[in-house]
């Protein structure tokens, strides 16, 4: 009896060190600067506290309403065009192409960079003197104009633009996976009814891709929630404040203006913003499972 306790108890024992982390790190962490958000903590924390003054501080900044703006146009150009152009190349790959490998790994390439090195890339791209636009004028096309981040109205596009030429390739994998998992029967039966291959995959192959649009969409909603190397590589938040992103404006308080109180009340902000987009995603794979199991 004692033997059975024993091992039964083992797992505990092996899960309790991960438990204790996430407990006293991350919930502590996250409790710590809720409570941070309610004060006017400055260099160092205090605990005076202001009530809601912080977050109607923050409400009332332009800089954080133009990150805010900034990471919707940016989070739904990066989304869209990732899974777009995933999608294409995945479907281009499940054609069964010669050196599909190469093209493949060519494609997931860019997703193993880090967004520091894909922003000083794009950041050359775009340099008017020394980039694309310098190369294409030299050829002849005196008219030519791809100077995207001197511009307070293009310069988001620009960093939109870097961005789907990293995520691209994640989506690609993911969908391509997706793909291979479909009966080849459906391919068979298309054919023989004539149905055009682009056809197929719009109205057979993609509403079969559910799970797999939805894990890859979720982890690209959290990447753009938490953008800011890939703005900060390539333009600094600049010019003005055309691409500040709420992640960059919590590091400029916390580190360059010492505003401790409102740079944890962003970051309450922004871990909502998470929230909103994980929950609704937890709660629809919770009950998914739940019917397969036959529960409801």
């Amino acid at each position: 009896m004692k033997h059975r306790i024993k091992r039964s108890l083992m797992p505990f024992g092996a899960l309790l060190p991960t438990w204790l982390a996430v407990v006293l790190v991350y919930i502590g962490a996250m409790v710590w600067t809720l409570r941070l958000s309610f004060t006017n903590s400055r260099i160092f924390p205090t605990d005076h506290y202001v009530g809601f003054a912080q977050y109607e501080k923050l409400l009332s900044s332009s800089k954080w309403m133009a990150a805010a703006g900034n990471l919707v146009v940016f989070g739904v150009l990066y989304i869209a065009g990732c899974l777009v152009i995933g999608f294409l190349l995945a479907a281009a790959l499940d054609r069964q192409v010669r050196f599909e490998s190469l093209f493949r790994t060519i494609f997931l390439y860019p997703y193993a960079m880090s967004f520091v090195v894909t922003g000083l890339i794009w950041q050359w791209l775009m340099n008017p003197l020394l980039g694309v636009q310098a190369s294409v004028q030299a050829w002849g096309w005196s008219g030519f104009s791809f100077d995207l981040l001197s511009s307070r109205e293009l310069a988001i596009y620009g960093v939109v633009i870097a961005g789907v030429w990293q995520g691209a390739g994640l989506v690609m994998v993911m969908m391509l996976a997706g793909m291979r998992g479909i009966d080849t029967e459906q391919w068979r039966a298309a054919r023989i009814d004539g149905i055009p291959v682009w056809r197929t995959y719009v109205s057979v192959v993609l509403p079969q891709l559910g799970p797999a649009l939805a894990a890859v969409s979720t982890i690209l909603t959290m990447g753009v929630i938490k953008t800011y190397d890939l703005v900060v590589a390539i333009t600094n938040g600049g010019p003005g404040t055309a691409t500040e992103v709420p992640a960059k404006f919590i590091m400029d308080n916390l580190f360059q203006r010492q505003n401790l109180g409102l740079a944890t009340a962003a970051a309450v902000m922004l871990l909502m913003s998470v929230l909103i987009v994980v929950a609704p995603f937890r709660f629809v794979s919770s009950m998914r499972a739940r019917r397969k199991a036959g529960v409801l």
